[in-house]
Formats: C-alpha cells, sequence, structure tokens
C-alpha cells in the first residue's frame, strides 16, 4: 500500500495532519526527531534526522512513498543552536528533495511561513511580493523555498505559506497568553491593539496539504483565516469565552518595543526580532490563488480557533506544564521577562 511519508509527525501541526491522513484513509510513514505518541495500524513510526542521508534513502526503499508532506522544522525558541536550526532546516529539506528525486516521488508539500516578512506590507501579501525576513528561522524557510525551486524537473513541490498555525493543543507562546487569562491578569497588547494580524486554523491547512498533494504541478500559495479582527477584539472573545475577569490593557509602543529589543539581546525573553517588529503591525496573506486553482476555503475565524486552543490549555494546563520530550509548539514557552509583566497584572 503507498504511504504519505510526514516529516514532523509528532509535532503539533504534522500530527494534526497525520492524524487526519490516517482517518481518511491514507498509510502514513512519520519520520520525526521526537516520540510518536500515536499508534494505528496504518502508521509507521521512524526517529530519525533529516540529515541523516542513510536513513533516507533506507526508508524510500523500504517503503512505497506516493508523497511527502514536508512539516519538519527547528524553531529558534530557548537554546536551540543557530547552526542546528539551519542544518536541520535547510539541510534536511535538500536531502528530503534529493530523496524524492532518486526513488521517482514527484510530489512534495512544504510548510512555509509568514516570518518571511517582519513589516506591514500596507496590503494583503501576494506570492509575488518578495520575502524579507529578519531572523534565522524565517531565512531558513526562504532558503527551503530556493533550494525546492532547483528541483522542479523531477520535483512538483507544492510550498504553503501560512500563517500562525491554531488549534487545540497549539501552545509555545501562546500558553503565556493562555495563564495569564486562566489567571485573570490584564491581556497586554502593544499600542491601541488595533493592529490586525492573521492565523490558519490548523484542520484548514491540513485540507490545504491534501488538496496540494492532488494538485497537478508546482507552485507556492498563501493561506490563513478570513474577516480577520483587531487583536483586541480577538483576545476579548477570548477572554469572554473563558469568563475570565482579565481585560485587555494597553502598553505605549515605542517604549514597549525599545524593552523588547533589549530583553532579546540579554536572551531573557522568549520573544524575537519577528515579534518585535510585527506586535503592533497588520499582516495577512491574499489566499486569492489558491482558492481559485484549488477551490480552499477557510472555515474558522481567528477568535474561533484561539478560543479552541485556549479551551485546550484550561482543562490540561496540570499536564501541559509536565511536558518534556515533545514539540515546542506542544509545550508552553519559557516566560522568561514576561514573568514579571505577570507579576504587575
Amino acid at each position: 500500500m503507498p504511504h504519505i511519508l510526514i516529516t514532523g509527525g509528532s509535532g503539533f501541526f504534522g500530527g494534526i495532519l497525520k492524524r487526519r491522513l490516517l482517518d481518511e484513509g491514507y498509510a502514513c510513514i512519520n519520520l520525526d526527531l521526537v516520540p510518536d505518541a500515536d499508534h494505528h495500524p496504518n502508521l509507521i513510526s521512524i526517529r530519525g534526522d533529516l540529515r541523516d542521508k542513510k536513513l533516507l534513502a533506507a526508508t524510500f526503499r523500504d517503503y512505497e512513498i506516493s508523497a511527502v508532506m514536508h512539516c519538519a522544522a527547528l524553531l529558534a525558541h530557548g537554546s536551540v543552536d543557530e547552526k542546528d536550526l539551519w542544518t536541520s532546516n535547510v539541510d534536511g529539506t535538500r536531502n528530503l528533495a534529493e530523496a524524492c528525486r532518486a526513488a521517482g516521488v514527484r510530489k512534495l508539500v512544504f510548510t512555509s511561513t509568514n516570518c518571511l516578512w517582519a513589516s506591514n506590507l500596507g496590503h494583503a501579501v501576494r506570492e509575488d511580493d518578495p520575502p524579507a525576513p529578519v531572523e534565522v528561522y524565517g531565512r531558513s524557510k526562504l532558503a527551503g523555498e530556493q533550494l525546492l525551486a532547483e528541483f522542479t524537473n523531477g520535483l512538483h513541490p507544492v510550498i504553503l505559506r501560512c500563517p500562525t498555525i491554531i488549534d487545540s493543543g497549539r501552545l509555545g507562546l501562546l500558553a503565556i497568553l493562555f495563564e495569564f487569562i486562566q489567571e485573570g491578569k490584564k491581556i497586554w497588547v502593544v499600542g491601541d491593539g488595533g493592529n490586525r494580524y492573521q492565523f490558519v486554523y490548523a484542520q484548514d491547512l491540513a485540507t490545504a496539504c491534501i488538496l496540494a498533494m492532488r494538485y497537478d504541478g508546482a507552485g507556492i500559495f498563501h493561506v490563513g483565516s478570513d474577516n480577520v479582527r483587531t487583536l483586541r477584539e480577538v483576545y476579548q472573545a477570548v477572554i469572554d469565552a473563558a469568563h475570565s475577569c482579565s481585560r485587555v490593557a494597553s502598553l505605549p509602543e515605542a517604549p514597549t518595543i525599545a524593552a523588547m529589543k533589549l530583553a532579546h539581546a540579554l536572551k531573557i525573553s522568549p520573544l524575537g526580532p519577528y515579534h518585535y517588529r510585527m506586535i503592533a503591525e497588520d499582516f495577512a496573506f491574499d489566499t486569492t490563488k489558491i482558492r481559485e486553482a484549488m477551490g480552499w476555503r477557510p472555515t474558522l475565524s481567528n477568535e474561533e480557533m484561539l478560543t479552541r486552543a485556549y479551551e485546550y490549555y484550561a482543562v490540561q494546563r496540570e499536564e501541559i506544564h509536565a511536558r518534556t520530550n515533545v514539540s515546542a509548539h506542544s509545550k508552553p514557552a519559557s516566560m522568561g521577562v514576561i514573568r514579571l509583566l505577570k507579576w504587575v497584572s
């Protein structure tokens, strides 16, 4: 039976996509550095590294693989070494593309990111807008996109650029927000909170991946939610759904961003250059191209998906904070200096 190879299938989104494919009757292989908590008669789990060319060659030799969903990536969180991140995200992507070409596998779906930009372009970002990443994760994703363009002669790569992926189980930096809401602390926005920042529902992205797998050809496509409301409105919707006594409060923009830059330089904050550049800015993708080419449509708004993620956290909080050997998005990010803000909230 042909298999779909999913890289990063033990992680937050890779796991959602893997389970969706299994539910739809596909046989799957998960290749990940992190152990796989899922078990299924049509699932093969391999613990390994995309930088291991011998492992990749053996995987493509031992199993019939019809398509690849490339979701694996190291994030610039915590103590991740930048060289390790680069080789994992870029060299690992090249190794995977080479293994696909050697095995005659033509379809590779690559999940990329809105971190290819770190400024407000003044319009919904189109596929032909030139990327300009400002930190190593965004640069590594752009390098992955560029090297896949070298393989289009023997491969049909489809690149899906997505904003922050939200669903039940999404944690990382969001766990800090959820902790504040559950404890009734002030929820701080930078400036007036009137900026609009697009998310994407994980199941909507999974739908896009499946459509891309069936798409006849290569290309770059943007995905994201519709009807994006302001961050102040989105946070208030989650507070209301949680019946929390939290309230949204504003921090002055210029001094707050200066403080964020200093905290990053001192390595005492989980927030990096992308975050302090975009925390008060608008950002959304134009999704016209994928709608017209594949018939894709988003189903949930920012506030609906963020409320689902909060409800998961509220029920599972004790277990969540005990997690260790899981991906960065499946456990809480270190709060760092943000804990001081919690104390005064």
